[in-house]
């Protein structure tokens, strides 16, 4: 394929997004048409509404095998598949506690992947972060009976309703672990702070880690680069123009972030970070704002 066939894709690729994308709800205006990152990013909500109603679910998407990281914490690296032509990373951790299983950003997997999740305890809690993750809520909810906890509403996702809030003090289903909102934003979001190994930070779109571009396909890889996600620690540039409100800034959440102690990351996206967490954030924060 020519550079100037792949141009064109990526064009149709933006105008197909959009065209689904910018009649949404009226935070879209907040955005440039011309803005591609934006839409690429928006399109996980977008494939949620193809597949959402009745007992439908969205389907099962290339991932890895889960994997442990820490010990009664685990990994799974999948992704999220927009046309024949993009697909991007999409993470989930698994925590466990006396038998029973917390997922936190929820990837649906594969029957072989899925045994091998039973085989780890019980899926008892299922944990949105961010609003505009929850592709596979629904899923975990009717097949297992899982109880949804979440940031708070979300415009994306507005079902399956909650059964309980991620809010800072509250009582949560996995010991010495904690709620860090992220205080302004225009929808709740929140990161998870694992007080275990010297510490694992748990993000959704607000921060992200990329040590490698696993799961994307050859175009998204050509472009993330260029549009704002290089191979680093960054701030989510999409969701920070996004979440801002008008004439606002979200530093002061940021900066009150890095008061806690964290030395790995794992993100809704991209790879994850065992060491030096907390000083890439720092950088990333820092460059951000």
């Amino acid at each position: 394929m020519r550079l100037g066939d792949g141009a064109r894709i990526v064009g149709q690729t933006v105008r197909d997004a959009m065209g689904a994308l910018v009649s949404e709800n009226d935070d879209t205006k907040r955005i440039p048409r011309s803005c591609s990152l934006w839409i690429l990013w928006r399109l996980d909500a977008h494939a949620a509404h193809d597949y959402h109603g009745g007992v439908t679910h969205a389907p099962v998407y290339p991932h890895d095998p889960i994997e442990e990281v820490l010990p009664d914490v685990f990994m799974v690296r999948g992704s999220i598949r927009f046309n024949a032509f993009m697909r991007i990373s999409r993470n989930m951790a698994i925590l466990r506690h006396a038998g029973e299983l917390t997922l936190v950003n929820p990837i649906r997997l594969n029957e072989d992947e899925e045994q091998n999740l039973r085989s780890l305890g019980q899926v008892k809690h299922i944990f949105r972060l961010g609003p505009f993750h929850g592709l596979d809520d629904a899923y975990y909810v009717d097949r297992f009976g899982a109880e949804l906890w979440t940031a708070g509403e979300s415009k994306t996702y507005p079902e399956p309703k909650a059964d309980a809030t991620l809010t800072p003090g509250a009582d949560l289903p996995v010991p010495d672990t904690e709620v860090i909102t992220f205080a302004g934003t225009r929808q709740p979001e929140i990161a998870l702070l694992c007080h275990r190994n010297g510490g694992l930070l748990l993000t959704c779109d607000a921060i992200q880690h990329y040590g490698d571009y696993r799961h994307n396909t050859w175009l998204a890889r050509l472009m993330m680069p260029f549009i704002g996600f290089p191979r680093t620690t960054i701030v989510g540039p999409i969701w920070l123009k996004f979440m801002t409100p008008e004439g606002g800034s979200l530093e002061a959440a940021f900066r009150s972030l890095l008061q806690h102690d964290f030395d790995m990351l794992l993100s809704a996206h991209g790879s994850f970070l065992g060491r030096g967490a907390h000083d890439a954030v720092k950088k990333a924060v820092d460059k951000a704002f």
